[in-house]
């Protein structure tokens, strides 16, 4: 009986020293697919995420990026008409049949690229972008490379690949999940990537959105699907739950069907398992007192406010501790280190934030520290 009750505890305190389990991955049909969290990019799961593929009209999350980051930067504007060219008329595939000449505001246009994949609308936004559809691609391309996507090729807008050249229209799951999450940075682009239904033409033409998901599920903020023979069902998922926005891309898909199973299944993977913590300080923090300094004293703030990704086991568990100088030497400069923010749970560091200077302190002079001595001299002396 004594054994017994001996190899109970010990097996007891075994369990209770263990780490937590991390989650098995779902199991999924795709062939390649990545889960990536939107805030902090952060790759939750992948298979096979750097494989080089064909990603049909997943390709537009790339256009999109490029029109908003132009309508922001003003090269175009909101209130543009967008003029149809005959190129952008003869797009194959999914389109809303532009006729030459025709005019459509900046928002169908969006609407229709968003809503229904319209290639024509894609063209003929990428040709108001950059004049012509090969020079928005070399924007496409450029920014492709600023954003460190080596494995990413675009040969035209729309990813239609029935032409020679579209052989090498090739990019991963993790690319697109990237390119997904800079177009999640520009808010209004959800004003888009969750519509059902709607009309263009003053209401002469319907619009149905290719994503089942944004009917289907619960807090799907987008993005984009796609799909030709020879690359498959293709969707770039994105949905947002309790603070917490997830983006699942997956490539190569068998059947319409295997391509919103997969994806459904690895945003409720993400989001039963993981969550975000905030980066907020356990108590306000006091003002460092500088000596030799122009001020006396400067107050500290974090360098960054982001939120941080935990697995949500670890959530009842995270505490917050400061260490902070307490007193600096000038000249103190704009954002240097004062102390640090250490966010733990279960005696795990989960993040060390550094704690700054947000404006620089000057020096004292000789002559200014001098004038000051005497101040404070004659404050001192006794009166006759």
């Amino acid at each position: 009986m004594r054994k017994w009750l001996t190899a109970l505890l010990t097996a007891a305190m075994l369990l209770a020293a263990a780490p937590p389990v991390r989650a098995a991955g779902p199991d999924i049909a795709a062939p390649s697919a990545i889960l990536m969290d939107a805030a902090t990019g952060t790759v939750l799961y992948e298979k096979n995420a750097s494989e080089r593929l064909r990603p049909a009209s997943v390709t537009k999350v790339m256009t999109l990026l490029l029109v908003m980051e132009a309508l922001d930067t003003g090269r175009i504007g909101w209130d543009d008409t967008v003029i149809a060219s005959e190129a952008a008329c003869a797009k194959g595939g999914s389109q809303v049949y532009l006729e030459p000449g025709e005019e459509m505001s900046m928002d169908e246009m969006l609407k229709s690229v968003v809503v229904s994949s319209a290639n024509d609308c894609a063209t003929a936004l990428a040709e108001h972008v950059a004049g012509s559809e090969s020079a928005f691609v070399g924007m496409m391309n450029q920014r492709a490379q600023e954003l460190g996507l080596l494995d990413t090729n675009f040969v035209n807008c729309t990813g239609l690949d029935d032409a020679p050249e579209a052989a090498e229209h090739l990019t991963t799951a993790h690319d697109i999940a990237v390119i997904s999450r800079e177009l999640l940075k520009h808010d209004r682009i959800r004003d888009y990537t969750t519509i059902w239904m709607d009309t263009v033409r003053g209401g002469k033409f319907g619009l149905s959105n290719t994503n089942k998901l944004v009917r289907f599920y619960q807090g799907t903020t987008g993005l984009k699907t796609g799909y030709t023979s020879a690359a498959g069902h293709c969707l770039a998922a994105s949905a947002k739950r309790d603070g917490i926005e997830l983006i699942a891309v997956v490539l190569h898909c068998a059947s319409s069907a295997d391509r919103f199973s997969s994806a459904k299944a690895l945003l409720d993977y993400g989001f039963a398992n993981y969550a975000l913590v905030s980066a907020e300080m356990p108590e306000p923090l006091q003002p460092v007192p500088v000596t030799l300094g122009q001020k006396a004293a400067v107050q500290p703030e974090l360098q960054q406010a982001a939120p941080i990704l935990i697995e949500k086991g670890l959530q009842a568990a995270v505490t917050r501790t400061v260490t902070l100088a307490e007193r600096v030497e000038a000249p103190v400069a704009a954002g240097q280190q004062l102390g640090t923010l250490t966010i733990s749970a279960n005696g795990e560091t989960l993040a060390e934030i550094p704690i700054i200077a947000p404006e620089a302190v000057e020096r004292l002079t000789w002559w200014e520290l001098t004038c000051r001595l005497l101040r404070r001299l004659c404050m001192t002396m006794p009166e006759e």
